[in-house]
């Protein structure tokens, strides 16, 4: 977005976003909304408690892969989930999910203490890193997690976080995909312990956080392809973006197969490193059902090695 801050709370355009994809015209969103998991599951995070959604066929004797979906600002962790229909791989891919809520600011909206540019803008001390490294560490006690496979989702506001624990927790998280967001500025506030993989989904067209950089409240962050270089340098790839042959159709509302795939390659340990294009994107897309199965894809070829 430009100087100025995300104002208007994200959380009604994404109910919106969801519900505009359950019309009759729109083949993707023809069958019924799949169910969610109603199994028993445990609350985790003390005075900021979240809950864990595991799959029936959860067995303590196999590892599991652990999903956490990150909001994006003024949304919550329920309703992030809804828009992005991630809790359909609870039973199909035998996934554990948390989709845990950001603290709230001065103006009464729930955000996550990322980067500079996005959103404390209150300036709250808060330590979402270690909260969300908590969460994780907590899970693993519980549960048995497979440590290859610990991945993150984050939205907007909740893309920015996902950035900054790449950063800041690599150790812990395999792969990471950022939908609307960005990292730091300054390539130097960024330094991750190991190689970690990296999907970049962005709209050309988004109006909040733009696709060629901007400002929030004064405070810079970098374009989509300035993101992704930092991430060829920190995940040693050979430098130069490969463009895929395949366009992807992520965006139901535009035409065609919308979505340019660009990859830098002979990356350290087979970390990824892609940035995906949506042509035309605005900050919340349609999302096609088959953006689940292509993101869980990407993770899935993304483990930790």
């Amino acid at each position: 977005m430009r100087n100025r801050s995300l104002c208007s709370p994200l959380l009604a355009l994404i109910v919106l976003a969801a519900l505009a994809g359950c019309g009759e015209s729109d083949p993707d969103f023809s069958a019924p909304a799949p169910a969610f998991p109603t199994t028993p599951r445990t609350v985790f995070g003390g005075d900021r408690p979240v809950t864990i959604q595991v799959p029936t066929t959860y067995s303590a004797d196999r590892p599991a892969p652990l999903l956490v979906i990150l909001h994006g600002y003024g949304a919550n962790g329920f309703y992030q989930e809804q828009y992005l229909w991630l809790p359909i791989l609870v039973e199909s891919q035998g996934v554990l999910i948390i989709a845990p809520d950001g603290t709230i600011d001065s103006k009464g909206n729930r955000f996550w203490n990322a980067t500079p540019a996005c959103c404390n803008s209150g300036g709250s001390s808060v330590d979402d890193v270690g909260y969300i490294r908590g969460l994780i560490a907590d899970i693993r006690h519980d549960y048995n997690v497979d440590r290859q496979r610990i991945y993150l989702v984050g939205h907007s506001n909740g893309a920015f976080m996902a950035q900054r624990l790449a950063c800041e927790a690599a150790h812990d998280i395999a792969a990471i995909v950022s939908l609307a967001g960005a990292t730091f500025k300054d390539a130097a506030a960024c330094a991750p312990s190991e190689p970690v993989s990296v999907l970049d989904i962005h709209g050309d067209a988004d109006a909040e956080i733009l696709y060629e950089g901007g400002q929030i409240n004064g405070v810079a962050y970098p374009s989509a392809l300035e993101t992704m270089t930092h991430w060829q340098v920190y995940d040693h790839c050979a430098p130069g973006l490969v463009t895929d042959p395949t366009p992807l159709n992520l965006d139901f509302r535009l035409a065609g197969s919308e979505t340019t795939v660009q990859r830098y390659t002979n990356c350290a340990r087979g970390t990824g490193v892609d940035l995906w294009t949506i042509h035309g994107g605005a900050h919340i897309p349609n999302l096609s059902r088959s953006f689940q199965t292509l993101v869980w894809q990407w993770l899935s070829d993304h483990a930790k090695r």
